[in-house]
């Protein structure tokens, strides 16, 4: 498969008050097409700021990022068009209906014939019923699944979705890993970020583990969990390890959060 995200030496840091703080310190990974990408880290370790510099809502200090082969520094126009971002918090109009929450968003964006779109949409998340209704009156999950909807209008080839699950009960969560995977089904590319390590074994097919600013391991799950035992196979399922128990060892030997 070929890369759709490709990050090299990616540095960005941030003055506050008058002293400079280093969140990325040489940042590299690469993303195929179609893949679940899931980026892990503690609380702080530059998750949401890799997110943002992708979407083109941060500048990074230096570094070569290109996605779905457009160069991010010269085009981010050109990367706005085959992007979207669900961030950790649903940006969704309260006093607004479902239904007109992505009439708005497509009236914005000044897309054309898109009532079929929003009517499959509201159906994918199962939505058609509540979508008359003031999402203020919308539970957690529902609030998420329509702040998901909203960021698939334009039939982006890469969707960003930070933290998604952050908030949730376990039964939404459930529902929402469900929708990562039909996604997924149809081709989409999914760079997730999390602190959910299970979340990340149950959908991921590529990850990376970013700690103090530095992505201190990746591969695949089956890849990271045999790099800890040293071994090709194992002989019961039981005794293979964790995505946990994965983070736990890096971030220690590095000197990061052992949380």
């Amino acid at each position: 498969m070929e890369n759709i995200i490709e990050v090299k030496d990616l540095y960005k840091s941030f003055k506050v008050r008058r002293k400079t703080h280093d969140v990325l310190k040489g940042v590299n990974f690469s993303v195929k097409k179609g893949q679940v990408f899931s980026l892990l880290g503690s609380n702080g370790a530059g998750k949401t700021t890799v997110v943002r510099i992708l979407a083109t809502l941060a500048a990074m200090n230096s570094g070569e990022v290109t996605v779905c082969g457009f160069d991010l520094s010269k085009q981010p126009n050109k990367v706005r068009e085959v992007i979207s971002l669900t961030g950790q918090y649903a940006a969704v109009d309260e006093m607004l209906t479902g239904r007109e929450n992505l009439v708005l968003i497509a009236n914005l964006r000044h897309f054309k014939n898109y009532k079929q779109r929003i009517d499959e949409l509201l159906e994918m998340f199962d939505l058609t019923e509540a979508s008359g209704k003031l999402v203020k009156t919308y539970s957690g999950g529902m609030r998420r699944k329509t702040d998901i909807a909203m960021s698939l209008l334009g039939e982006p080839e890469i969707i960003f979705l930070d933290e998604p699950t952050t908030g949730l009960d376990p039964q939404s969560r459930l529902k929402l890993w469900g929708m990562v995977k039909e996604l997924k089904n149809q081709g989409k590319t999914i760079f997730l970020t999390t602190q959910y390590l299970e979340e990340a074994e149950a959908l991921s097919d590529y990850v990376a583990v970013l700690d103090n600013g530095v992505i201190v391991t990746q591969g695949t799950v089956d890849e990271l969990k045999k790099s800890l035992r040293g071994i090709e196979t194992v002989e019961y399922e039981k005794e293979m390890p964790t995505l946990q128990d994965v983070f736990l060892s890096v971030v220690t030997k590095k000197g990061g959060d052992k949380k």
